[in-house]
């Protein structure tokens, strides 16, 4: 027995030892798969950089939104040129598929064939993570240089702002702490699965990281594919969270206090058509409770976009919820 395992206990060292094991395993398989991603604008000043990773044989890559928009609010202007390199020293353009900043994920293609096979990493299910396993970072912040860090997944279901202000649902948060450049990297499980991608750090927190969760970027891939953003519903409506009336929770049988406020209508919109007025109550949509305005930005997904939809109000004058039908049509935002 060496004199580190009488110090330590024979048992603790093992355990030291499969830990680091795992994690070098995992890094000598998934980090060929990760690239150092440089953004420059027409005139070839860089404006933006992170790291990204190969999950298709073809050469698709995930990121992060603010990474390709250099943290602008558009997307890539003509002339933009972004490239992707690689520890092997291989370095590609890479062409902006889609984005959507409302989950800070981007899409983006390289040649996956002309300077030879790239390597690709296997998609995971977030959905099956839990709190405690291992999650490892990797990052290529400088196109030849891996850096990588592992912790544990320290709570799950977290939600954070999104540059546009909205929510991103279902956020992983890790102790996994992320380096400068980091963004846009896979966090991994112990297999070597894609479970999130990393997007944000807290400084203040004690290095409390935060990843998109897989699941969420499997739901965002296809829409990207196929129409560079991702759809979403439009009401029409300006609202505010408040709080119900005890009274009303009660005699109606409401499953939660709070509800949605509908504090303008804007004109011609599907919210005016449907005649949702000026200080009715949203409750919920198609039988979801709805008890903020995030909450109903994430319930007016591409599924509800132009199919009649049925939302529960409370309006003044009128006893009990009454049910109105909307037709939201596709947000113009990007």
């Amino acid at each position: 027995m060496s004199s580190l395992e009488k110090i330590m206990g024979a048992r603790d060292f093992s355990l030291l030892d499969s830990y680091s094991q795992t994690v070098t395993e995992v890094v000598d398989r998934v980090a060929p798969s990760v690239a150092a991603m440089r953004v420059f604008d027409a005139a070839g000043r860089p404006v933006g950089s992170g790291s990204g990773f190969v999950f298709t044989p073809d050469g698709y890559l995930l990121t992060n939104s603010h990474v390709v928009r250099g943290g602008r609010k558009d997307p890539p202007e003509a002339g933009t040129k972004i490239r992707a390199s690689f520890a092997d020293g291989r370095d590609f353009a890479a062409s902006w598929v889609g984005d959507d900043p409302h989950t800070d994920l981007a899409l983006l293609q390289v040649d996956g064939l002309s300077q030879g096979a790239l390597f690709s990493v296997p998609i995971g299910r977030s959905a099956d993570v839990r709190r405690g396993e291992i999650a490892i970072a990797i990052g290529n912040p400088l196109g030849f240089e891996h850096t990588v860090t592992a912790g544990i997944v320290s709570a799950l279901g977290r939600s954070m702002r999104a540059s546009t202000g909205r929510l991103i649902p279902d956020v992983l948060q890790t102790d996994a702490a992320l380096n400068p450049g980091n963004s846009g990297g896979p966090l991994l499980n112990s297999r070597g699965e894609v479970i999130g991608v990393n997007t944000a750090i807290i400084p203040q927190a004690q290095s409390i990281c935060f990843a998109v969760a897989i699941d969420v970027a499997s739901a965002v891939i296809p829409q990207l594919l196929r129409d560079g953003r991702v759809r979403r519903g439009y009401l029409g409506i300006a609202g505010a969270t408040v709080p119900l009336d005890r009274r009303l929770v009660v005699a109606y049988g409401l499953a939660h206090a709070q509800g949605l406020r509908v504090m303008s209508v804007e004109q011609g919109s599907p919210a005016q058509l449907a005649f949702l007025r000026e200080g009715d109550i949203i409750l919920g949509i198609d039988g979801r409770d709805v008890t903020s305005a995030d909450e109903l930005h994430q319930l007016l997904s591409q599924e509800r976009v132009n199919k009649e939809c049925v939302l529960k109000v409370l309006r003044t004058g009128v006893a009990g919820p009454v049910y109105v039908a909307v037709r939201p049509t596709a947000a113009l935002d990007v």
